[in-house]
């Protein structure tokens, strides 16, 4: 399954972004946590992260690595009393007038009696997919500068310690924050998250969570 976000940032911004694993678990809800610990970004790159759902950590590898347009993560094999799943987190990036087209999908074989609840869980990701491509498109900065840094997910660790200390100032930001987005939202020139569009995969059920 997949769904399509434009987000203004170039691809190599966005790309960047995604190449660090552990911010998957900012915005994505087929990523419960990802461990802290700094992984170089390549092909074969291996990450540890909680599916939902899960308490133990899996492996995260790195399955593709084109700079500039496509990277996905391939989790670990994981196993339940009627079968087994292997998820796989794609993105392909395209460049589109003043940004990025970004195609998100989520893709998994199912085995064994597991494939017969392959409805519910495309019906749940029918429901997901499209919040997660706007909770994305919002985190990587719509209507925010070009030029500011895009939030990570070590950055959010540092500023927790930091935001009671600077509660009030954040609450008067957020009036102002409000009003940013909403006109963003008004601005017609943007594409929005697609309709999910699915296609058949073989040897495996196209899902996501």
């Amino acid at each position: 399954m997949s769904t399509n976000v434009f987000v203004r940032r170039t691809p190599t911004e966005v790309f960047d972004f995604l190449a660090d694993a552990r911010n998957l678990a900012l915005w994505s809800s087929g990523v419960s946590s990802v461990a802290s610990a700094y992984v170089q970004p390549g092909v074969n790159a291996v990450y540890r992260y909680r599916f939902p759902g899960r308490r133990r950590f899996h492996r995260l590898v790195c399955a593709d690595f084109e700079p500039g347009r496509r990277i996905a993560f391939r989790g670990q094999r994981m196993w339940g009393p009627l079968g087994t799943q292997v998820p796989l987190y794609g993105f392909d990036l395209l460049p589109h007038a003043d940004g990025t087209l970004v195609r998100l999908s989520v893709t998994s074989s199912l085995s064994a009696g597991l494939a017969l609840f392959a409805p519910l869980v495309a019906m749940a990701w029918r429901r997901d997919l499209p919040a997660d491509g706007l909770k994305f498109r919002d985190l990587l900065g719509e209507g925010r500068p070009a030029a500011e840094a895009l939030p990570t997910a070590a950055a959010g660790a540092g500023a927790a310690g930091a935001g009671a200390a600077g509660a009030g100032a954040e609450a008067g930001a957020g009036a102002e924050a409000e009003a940013a987005a909403d006109a963003q939202a008004e601005d017609a020139s943007v594409p929005a998250a697609t309709p999910m569009r699915t296609s058949p995969t073989p040897r495996g059920f196209d899902y996501a969570h």
